[in-house]
């Protein structure tokens, strides 16, 4: 046994961004990474766009399914964001995930975050941000799945949720989908090293006697 004990738990991770900023994609791509990351898939009462599954990208459900599962405390958060829309981040699974050392991610919007900063303190919460807003716009434009309208609507909560970076531990401007997912990788790696996510030390026997060998000497 080695000398440091981490703690079993897994981490929770918050993975938020303005629409176009490219989440998603990082996000699909840290699990397809790593075994040990598990997705959380996130509910939403708004239409799929595109090519959208239900269960693979949301949960998609009516408002009344929603608002039935907020009152049977269903959610870790939940938020009323574009359009009027509800997301949420069903509970079920999350607990029993970390419990068994899975590193369990969460794409969600910034008010679902800010919510969950409130209830667990050791969260770790990762922005990203798209490299200019010119950038974002073509990419919410390409998308080619809503209309101008909305398009816009987007475009202008994107500039409120840039000014929410200073609540989150870390920021990634994802300017190359690979080096930007490169980069998040490595911030989970240097928060499972952090001192404050040491179980214990321990020495053993031998350590001991090593100790004592050196002090004779």
């Amino acid at each position: 046994m080695g000398i440091i004990k981490t703690k079993s738990r897994g981490i929770l991770i918050v993975i938020s961004g303005p629409s176009g900023a490219g989440k998603g994609t990082i996000c699909s791509n840290l699990k397809d990474r790593n075994s040990n990351i598990w997705l959380s898939t996130s509910m939403t009462t708004r239409s799929p766009r595109g090519e959208e599954k239900n269960g693979v990208e949301y949960f998609f459900v009516s408002k009344e399914e929603f608002e039935q599962k907020i009152k049977d405390d269903g959610f870790l958060e939940y938020a009323i964001v574009h359009s009027g829309q509800y997301y949420g981040t069903p509970k079920d699974k999350i607990a029993d995930m970390l419990n068994k050392g899975k590193d369990v991610v969460l794409e969600i919007d910034i008010q679902g975050a800010i919510e969950i900063q409130n209830k667990i303190s050791d969260a770790l919460f990762i922005f990203i941000m798209p490299p200019t807003m010119e950038i974002l716009k073509d990419r919410l434009i390409k998308r080619n799945t809503e209309s101008e309208e909305k398009v816009l609507e987007r475009f202008k909560t994107a500039y409120r949720e840039i000014n929410e970076v200073t609540k989150y531990n870390y920021v990634v401007v994802n300017d190359e989908i690979e080096f930007a997912t490169n980069k998040v990788e490595a911030i989970i790696m240097a928060e499972k090293c952090r001192v404050d996510r040491i179980e214990q030390v321990e020495l053993n026997n031998t350590e001991e006697d090593i100790h004592e060998s050196l002090v004779e000497d």
